[in-house]
């Protein structure tokens, strides 16, 4: 039994559709549209081949479900590249903010603050929310108040360079303080 040697996945090409071009179209007819997409009629499709070729240009099937299949003139390099753009402007759109957490101490020391500070930045500036919690341990349970100075300076420390607005609130809860913050566009 013979196995077929895997393919290399390259993760780009996976996010444009393959398009079937010049000879590669199987179908008898087409509905051909021009470059400036006019309609022109079904045409066969060796003559909407002959017609692409006159105009040096590549007969590209649009829509292969369509009967008769949709092929359109253009230039295959730049329609793909304009397809590649469309494709990756839209992921760009939909891509989810994670929640990111950061960790901070009733007692923590100034460049530990600082580190837990740029860390929140970098989060921020990616798109992503940012967690803060405090934890509270043994006798801290006494001082929420100053645990929530703690987390209020932090969040004003980053406001320095980035406008950040608050998606919860400063929560207490027994053992610990929470709150969620985001960018503000």
């Amino acid at each position: 039994m013979r196995v077929k040697p895997a393919k290399e996945k390259n993760d780009d090409d996976s996010l444009i559709p393959n398009y079937n071009v010049n000879e590669d179209i199987k179908a008898d007819k087409v509905r051909l549209l021009d470059e400036d997409e006019e309609h022109l009629g079904v045409v066969p499709t060796n003559k909407a081949l002959k017609k692409a070729e006159d105009k040096d240009l590549d007969l590209v099937e649009i829509n292969p479900k369509a009967d008769p299949p949709v092929a359109r003139m253009v230039n295959y390099s730049s329609f793909k590249y304009q397809k590649e753009k469309e494709i990756k402007k839209q992921q760009a759109k939909s891509r989810d903010a994670k929640v990111k957490g950061v960790r901070l101490s009733l007692n923590i020391g100034d460049h530990d603050k600082n580190t837990r500070r740029k860390q929140a930045e970098k989060f921020l500036k990616r798109g992503d929310k940012v967690k803060i919690e405090l934890y509270l341990k043994g006798r801290q349970h006494e001082h929420k108040d100053r645990a929530k100075q703690v987390i209020e300076g932090f969040i004003e420390e980053i406001e320095a360079t980035i406008a950040v607005k608050f998606e919860k609130d400063i929560e207490v809860k027994k053992h610990k303080l929470t709150t969620t913050i985001v960018k503000d566009n």
